[in-house]
């Protein structure tokens, strides 16, 4: 699939139209760089984000069996089927934000009611015994994110949050991002939703198993997601790739939605001009992920509660920045001097 670069025309228009505005230059921080890159995405100056979507990948992982999480793996369904009633986080937290939430079945290891039906299988495999899942089906899974973006796409949205439900994803993640970032289990892996300091330690352990046991290539993304990741993760890649082929600015949520989006810029760098960073996770790798693409979060809250729910939050703030973008009046209207960029 070709992937057009970002419109410099619109992204030129776009800085002009913040300097004209009546207000001091740059003075809405990283607000004023999100505004031009979507201009660059969507190719034009002039656009409205009123038709939004939050894609919520819903998978369940094997390694689960070993123990690292605090809750059995029956959640993932049973939250999976709660985002048809919208008595989800993200789901209250949507409403309020004006989005419409997306659950995608794509791997949960029971049936699910209400979800978009793309399930690839049964849940992954524990990867602390082996891969988690086929090569082949790994390449299904991101082709069905592409493919998803493409069917939002069509139907009119501007902007997709990405989001995931999965008992152990946190675990899977934290592999993936050991492995693609080159760093010790130690220095990625947090508490999840809630484990204690004994916990922590048989994640740790149990992700050096997974690495060893399985050998993943870093080079070769596909060979780590089908050896020790999930299928939200390569759903949520497929996504983030699917928004760089289809010119739709998507968001990074948190640690795992980050895990995903560094998959898919190891798989095609120019995917990273078209994702747009909402907060930073207080998992220990999420920062480090974010550095290595080169983004900047608007959100720092210590925020770890998955769904989408920080990407979710990010969305009235570029709401209100549209508003300063779109209706304020400019210097010129004022009679008022225009601010000079100084040297």
């Amino acid at each position: 699939m070709r992937i057009n670069g970002l419109d410099a025309r619109a992204m030129a228009y776009a800085k002009r139209r913040w300097d004209a505005v009546a207000k001091p230059l740059g003075s809405l921080g990283e607000f004023e760089n999100i505004i031009i890159q979507i201009a660059g995405i969507l190719g034009t100056h002039k656009f409205s984000l009123n038709k939004r979507a939050v894609v919520v990948m819903c998978a369940d992982n094997g390694v689960v069996a070993e123990g690292v999480t605090q809750t059995g793996q029956e959640v993932t369904a049973v939250v999976a089927n709660n985002f048809q009633s919208g008595k989800t986080s993200v789901c209250a937290m949507a409403q309020q934000a004006k989005a419409e939430v997306f659950a995608v079945d794509i791997g949960v290891a029971a049936d699910t009611a209400g979800t978009l039906n793309r399930k690839i299988a049964r849940g992954t495999l524990n990867i602390a015994k082996g891969a988690a899942m086929t090569r082949e089906k790994a390449e299904k899974a991101v082709k069905t994110g592409i493919e998803l973006v493409r069917e939002l796409k069509e139907k009119g949205y501007k902007i997709i949050v990405t989001g995931e439900m999965g008992i152990g994803n946190t675990t899977t993640s934290a592999v993936v991002a050991s492995v693609l970032l080159g760093a010790g289990p130690e220095a990625v892996t947090g508490r999840g939703a809630g484990l204690s300091e004994s916990g922590l330690k048989r994640k740790i352990e149990v992700i050096k198993r997974a690495i060893e046991v399985n050998k993943p290539d870093r080079n070769d993304v596909i060979d780590v997601i089908s050896k020790v990741g999930g299928f939200d993760i390569a759903g949520l890649a497929g996504v983030f790739l699917g928004g760089a082929v289809y010119h739709v600015p998507v968001v990074i949520d948190g640690f795992i939605s980050a895990a995903a989006a560094l998959c898919a810029a190891r798989l095609c760098g120019k995917c990273v001009d078209f994702m747009i960073a909402s907060h930073v996770s207080d998992e220990p790798a999420a920062e480090t992920i974010l550095r290595e693409l080169g983004k900047k979060a608007v959100i720092r809250a210590g925020m770890r509660l998955g769904e989408g729910t920080g990407g979710v939050m990010l969305l009235p703030l570029l709401d209100m920045a549209l508003a300063v973008y779109g209706e304020m009046v400019t210097f010129e209207e004022t009679e008022i001097e225009a601010y000079k960029e100084l040297k």
